[in-house]
């Protein structure tokens, strides 16, 4: 497992493999919808023989878990990012309804310059991992883990919900004691509060799933409500990608749209889109470069996601820096969610890695009082001969 974990690929073709199964699993799919599937199946298996191939690793857990950032020029900037996401989540709760109390089927209502404070609250996913990792105060360590828990239910962000608990756990992995077992029942207990709270705030969002008119397969009529959101979500992706590859429409506005600010909307519910169901509108990753330039686009956008995964590896080397981990737990989770919908082309995720880089350079010119205080050895010597 641990091998595993260190193999860049496990975190984009993975499960990438685990939601073309899903999806065959979810539904009654024919023949030509199996060609997206088996696309996506393809680019994964493609990407894991070449990464095993090239060599790349993670560092070893055991560098993870020898770096102590609290008292760091790095950890001082990343508590200021964290106060400066909170203040933007207290802004969030208090200049607008709170969806959760309000009308749940709002949630995805932005006027007012909503829109805008979300841009930064949406950052609360990485609130947990900096209290773990740079705050001395055990106050202060909780106070961040649970505003980055608790600020997506009350918004019903399902998505950053997910971020949360993934970079949690995450860093809870990587930084564990290697003559220990891996916690499982502390990711068993994440895993399983995170997918009731997740199919919780799906009723609460969308109501019951009766009006969802897909071609599911017996399997999922058997399952109770609150797994069938979770395979509703899980193979959503995959399945419109596959219908939109099948029924070979070509529309290159939305990718245009996501990567033009202020070009247009980026949202794919209530367009021309010929999704087989108009409220299920997510398409993977590589949706919106499958409908601006089929399957060829759709394929480079896995392979250029996996280079950016790779990347955000090599910059763990050879220290692992406390800006670059953040990234990668960025990086990991854009691949992981890879299936489900688009995050890592987007200006939100450019934006975060473009603040993980600016800010290590503004560290850099802070004062270093670790290298200013005197260490014991030096200490002793001025001390002697003064008793």
């Amino acid at each position: 497992m641990k091998q595993l974990l260190r193999l860049p690929s496990s975190w984009l073709s993975l499960p990438l493999l685990f939601a073309c199964g899903l999806t065959w699993f979810t539904y009654d799919l024919s023949v030509d919808y199996l060609q997206g599937l088996l696309l996506l199946a393809l680019l994964a298996a493609v990407i894991i023989l070449f990464d095993v191939q090239a060599g790349v690793r993670l560092p070893e857990f055991a560098r993870f878990r020898a770096r102590h950032y609290a008292g760091t020029r790095e950890a001082f900037l990343a508590l200021a990012l964290a106060w400066l996401i909170v203040l933007f989540c207290v802004l969030d709760l208090t200049l607008f309804p709170i969806p959760l109390f309000d009308k749940p089927s709002a949630y995805a209502v932005m006027d007012g310059g909503r829109a805008h404070v979300r841009h930064v609250s949406d950052m609360c996913w990485v609130l947990p991992p900096i209290g773990l990792l740079c705050a001395r105060s055990r106050r202060l360590r909780i106070a961040l883990i649970a505003i980055g828990f608790v600020f997506p239910v009350l918004v019903i962000d399902r998505n950053r919900l997910f971020a949360t608990f993934f970079s949690f756990a995450l860093v809870l992995v990587l930084r564990r004691d290697e003559a220990r077992p891996l916690p499982w029942k502390t990711l068993l207990l994440l895993a399983l509060a995170g997918s009731s709270i997740f199919s919780i705030l799906g009723m609460l969002r969308s109501g019951p799933l009766d009006h969802v008119t897909l071609p599911f397969s017996a399997a999922y009529h058997a399952a109770p409500q609150a797994i069938k959101w979770l395979l509703l979500y899980a193979s959503a992706g995959p399945y419109n990608f596959s219908a939109i590859l099948a029924k070979g429409y070509r529309n290159p506005d939305f990718l245009i749209n996501q990567l033009v600010p202020l070009h247009g909307s980026v949202a794919t519910a209530g367009t021309g889109i010929p999704l087989d169901a108009s409220n299920i509108n997510v398409g993977t990753e590589f949706f919106p470069f499958l409908l601006a330039f089929g399957p060829v686009g759709a394929a480079l956008s896995v392979f250029a996601l996996y280079a950016l995964l790779l990347w955000s590896v090599q910059r763990l080397r050879p220290a692992v820096p406390l800006f670059s981990l953040l990234m990668f737990l960025r990086m990991t989770y854009v691949g992981v969610m890879s299936p489900f919908a688009p995050q890592a082309f987007t200006w939100t995720n450019a934006g975060f890695i473009g603040i993980c880089l600016v800010l290590p350079v503004i560290a850099s010119w802070l004062p270093n009082r670790r290298a200013l205080a005197p260490s014991p050895s030096t200490q002793r010597v001025a001390n002697h001969g003064t008793r």
